[in-house]
């Protein structure tokens, strides 16, 4: 699926239009495009701080949300890489602790896009490869203790995997997503995601299905990397206002993280697993223990501030957004949502891309909700609302559809909807953020 960027800067919208006519943001997988390029840029991969390398299908980002906030909690600065943007490109580069700037950014892809070449030099780099190199040639040039890597896509070939000795790889939860990339079986896709296991580095793993866990086990094994999994080498507990972390080092005890949903203490286990299975940046438990309240990722399971977006909706309404873009990712907003709504009607806005399972994220949605509004996902191929609506309507949902995301919560107003999640795609949330007046920052 293209991948779609703007900027209000004129010098990084150059960059970005130079970018699209070279490279339309096709899914790419393969190292050998990144390897020439990041040569051809003195291999600055091989110069950035330690790295944490994270995979999943969902929960990574959250995950290096985790990692960021404890590693920032001892008092360290921290390179972040991660994708997609929801509102501004910049929001994929975090150098030492801040989003990079337009200044910063413009000049960086303009290196980037000159080294990559044209015409016969080229080398065909893809926009998430151009991105990659930009980020990783702007963690060598700034002293930093850690940089947090986020896979893009899959992991084996993902262009992030250039990455030879990280400091630690992580994986977070595996569920069926991009699989005309990465394989229709979930045994499949776990062995991609294992593939960023490398020699002497430990990988360490949440615990999944046992031809999952397998599959996993072989893939470091070959590369030589010591599987640090939970349930046999780390366990946590989680009650409702606490986490118990445990590894044969001792017990951490949290606070539940402020990021709602069940799934975030497993998320914020995983990193403390991470912290503890690493010794290249040193983090006192203060500072693990801090992470829990002071991790924010935005679009997952957000609670939306008052701004225009909200306004649509009558005083005291509930306005939350998450990206839900597969079943797996769907399954924990459906927990979460049983705990917010508390019996009170719920409004899902749903607008989703073309590529994605609609039906499978219905099927988990759909009974905790009380009526679906489909919306378009502007700028993107996606599901038609009519044909998501049609998909709830089956399901016994009242459905209906909207031009857009004001249309949408105007219908839901009409109708006294306590609470309303948009939900459904990234892009979506991003759109959601840009109407509120909400940016990441």
């Amino acid at each position: 699926m293209p991948d779609h960027a703007t900027s209000t800067d004129t010098a990084v919208q150059q960059q970005l239009d130079r970018l699209w006519s070279l490279s339309p943001g096709a899914d790419v997988l393969g190292l050998e495009r990144i390897t020439r390029l990041l040569a051809r840029l003195g291999d600055p991969h091989r110069a950035m701080p330690p790295v944490f390398h994270v995979a999943g299908t969902n929960g990574k980002g959250s995950t290096c949300a985790f990692l960021r906030a404890a590693i920032e909690a001892a008092g360290h600065d921290v390179h972040v890489f991660s994708s997609p943007h929801l509102v501004r490109f910049n929001e994929r580069i975090r150098i030492a602790g801040r989003l990079i700037d337009d200044a910063t950014l413009a000049a960086l892809l303009a290196e980037v896009l000159d080294a990559a070449g044209d015409g016969a030099d080229a080398i065909g780099a893809s926009f998430f490869e151009v991105t990659t190199a930009a980020a990783f040639l702007a963690f060598s040039r700034t002293p930093a203790a850690a940089t947090i890597v986020e896979v893009g896509l899959g992991g084996r070939l993902d262009a992030t995997n250039v990455i030879a000795a990280p400091a630690v790889t992580g994986i977070a939860a595996l569920g069926m997503d991009h699989e005309a990339f990465l394989g229709d079986r979930l045994i499949d896709i776990a062995g991609e995601k294992a593939g960023i296991a490398k020699a002497g580095v430990p990988l360490v793993t949440m615990r999944y299905a046992t031809a999952c866990r397998a599959r996993i086990a072989a893939v470091a094994a070959a590369a030589g990397a010591p599987v640090v999994a939970r349930t046999v080498d780390w366990w946590s507990d989680t009650t409702r206002t606490s986490l118990r972390y445990r590894d044969a080092a001792g017990t951490i005890a949290t606070a539940r993280p402020r990021l709602v949903g069940a799934h975030q203490s497993r998320n914020l286990a995983l990193a403390l697993a991470m912290l503890r299975h690493q010794q290249a940046v040193a983090v006192p438990l203060a500072a693990m223990r801090a992470a829990a309240d002071g991790a924010h990722w935005p679009a997952r399971m957000q609670r939306l501030a008052p701004g225009p977006l909200h306004a649509h909706l009558p005083a005291g309404s509930e306005l939350w957004l998450d990206g839900a873009h597969n079943p797996s990712a769907a399954m924990p907003v459906t927990q979460a949502l049983h705990g917010i709504a508390r019996g009170r009607r719920v409004g899902l806005v749903l607008g989703m891309l073309a590529n994605k399972d609609a039906a499978g994220v219905l099927r988990l949605l759909g009974p905790s909700v009380s009526e679906v509004i489909a919306v378009p996902v502007p700028g993107h191929a996606h599901h038609a609302p009519a044909t998501l609506a049609a998909l709830a309507a089956g399901q016994g949902v009242g459905a209906g559809v909207a031009a857009d995301l004001p249309d949408a919560l105007g219908q839901l107003a009409r109708r006294d909807t306590p609470v309303v999640l948009i939900a459904g795609s990234l892009y979506l949330a991003g759109e959601a953020l840009r109407a509120n007046d909400e940016y990441p920052a």
